[in-house]
């Protein structure tokens, strides 16, 4: 294989902050000589996904197309747990059907050009579908993108450990965040651009350039050079489940990193309910949705940098840290509602708890994707992300209709004091996690 040229490797050493792109851990000696040029198509790709993410986002576009195409408005509350839920549960039943594949990146191409075509389906249904069964092809379809990202999800974080050293994988997801940030800012200005109901068309051209950036995010994935690895081991969904709870007994560390990445649930969850304070003190909703988007745009591009070299050096404490951070967070919020009405009659201070809890999460996302990453061997680690993300899958299901509840019976202000004490426990788990980079 070629080697990477100086302008990749300069680039490399520029963004990773080292001088020397060849000194490697965890990884081969041939991904190590292909890392450079390999880190860049990283970045790449995550810059495909993440503007086909915001582009048919299941909290902004896909209500409005629902809306636009008369469908009934309880299919509005199952966008969400679709499109996460579903792309979480079913990835242990993959775990092993991609551990015997020696080079996994074809099945993350796979996940991505099908949700480029689930993406050109939704940008039909926006010109041609109507009613209740144009919407419940949109969520039929939204299941086939939820499952395809799944796909992607395990088979990214697998070449991620295949073709990226330790104590580089943070900087990489960092600098990912900071280039997310950037496309979330541009759609943030897009979207101010529109009016409430944004037209047909606008929607099918959103969901145009979705498929798009699923593109983008496939060929990228399919020029990372990845050295193929060991296919020992693969078993049938069953036979993963089975092992994977195994490994929740005899692993105290990854039972205990679950229970933490359960609790930091808590910063997801509390960012929508912050948004709706912000959206009940002003009239012009969608001026507003469009500030907190470009406030979650410049957290996430000043956030992810700083939180994935701390990751390198100890992802266990950003998990802590971020936990810490969404706590005050959530409380500042809970705690506005008791502020004077004349400090609170405008969106802004919202705003800023909104992007300040970006932030956080930001951590929170960062640190549990490193950590995972770095507490599995190379033999087990595609079975260990699987496993996690199918137990949080489970639990968006349940405690997404808690949260949900307790919201309508006690208000938003009550439910984001419950949150932060999750995000405080959350803390305080994270805190015993064993080291992992050392």
């Amino acid at each position: 294989m070629p080697a990477p040229d100086i302008s990749q490797r300069r680039l490399f050493e520029a963004l990773t902050g080292d001088d020397d792109s060849r000194m490697c851990k965890d990884i081969s000696d041939d991904a190590c000589q292909e890392q450079p040029r390999n880190f860049l198509l990283h970045l790449a790709a995550a810059l495909g996904n993440k503007l086909a993410d915001e582009l048919s986002s299941a909290r902004l576009v896909l209500p409005w197309l629902l809306g636009a195409i008369g469908a009934p408005l309880w299919m509005v509350g199952l966008l969400v747990p679709i499109r996460e839920a579903g792309a979480l549960l079913p990835q242990v039943f993959v775990a092993g059907f991609i551990r015997q594949k020696a080079q996994r990146k074809w099945t993350w191409v796979s996940g991505a050009l099908i949700q480029a075509l689930a993406a050109l389906l939704l940008a039909a249904l926006a010109l041609l579908g109507e009613g209740g069964m144009g919407g419940s092809l949109v969520l039929v379809v939204l299941v086939a993108l939820s499952l395809a990202r799944g796909l992607s999800s395990i088979a990214t974080k697998d070449v991620l450990g295949k073709t990226i050293a330790k104590q580089r994988r943070g900087t990489l997801m960092g600098w990912s965040g900071s280039v997310a940030g950037g496309v979330t800012l541009a759609a943030g200005a897009v979207l101010m651009l529109f009016d409430d109901r944004p037209g047909e068309l606008a929607l099918a051209v959103l969901l145009g350039v979705a498929a798009l950036g699923w593109g983008l995010n496939a060929l990228c994935a399919a020029r990372i050079q990845e050295t193929p690895g060991a296919v020992e081991g693969g078993e049938n969904a069953w036979d993963s489940v089975r092992q994977g709870l195994h490994l929740l007994r005899e692993d105290p560390a990854f039972l205990r990193f679950n229970l933490a990445r359960a609790l930091l649930l808590s910063s997801a969850l509390a960012l929508p309910y912050i948004a709706l304070l912000a959206q009940q003190r002003s009239d012009a909703a969608l001026g507003d949705l469009g500030l907190l988007i470009v406030v979650s745009g410049l957290a996430g591009m000043l956030a992810s940098p700083l939180w994935g070299k701390r990751a390198d050096a100890s992802s266990r404490r950003v998990m802590r840290d971020a936990g810490l951070a969404a706590a005050a967070c959530c409380a500042l919020a809970a705690l506005a509602g008791g502020l004077p009405s004349a400090w609170t009659a405008t969106p802004w201070p919202y705003a800023l708890l909104y992007g300040l809890l970006v932030i956080a999460h930001a951590g929170v996302r960062l640190g549990r994707k490193t950590y995972v990453v770095d507490l599995a061997g190379s033999d087990r680690r595609a079975l260990y992300v699987a496993l996690s993300n199918t137990l949080t899958g489970v639990l968006m299901l349940l405690v997404g209709g808690l949260v949900g509840a307790l919201a309508q019976w006690f208000g938003s202000a009550i439910l984001l004091g419950v949150l932060a004490a999750c995000a405080l426990a959350a803390a305080l788990t994270a805190q015993g996690l064993p080291e992992v980079e050392e």
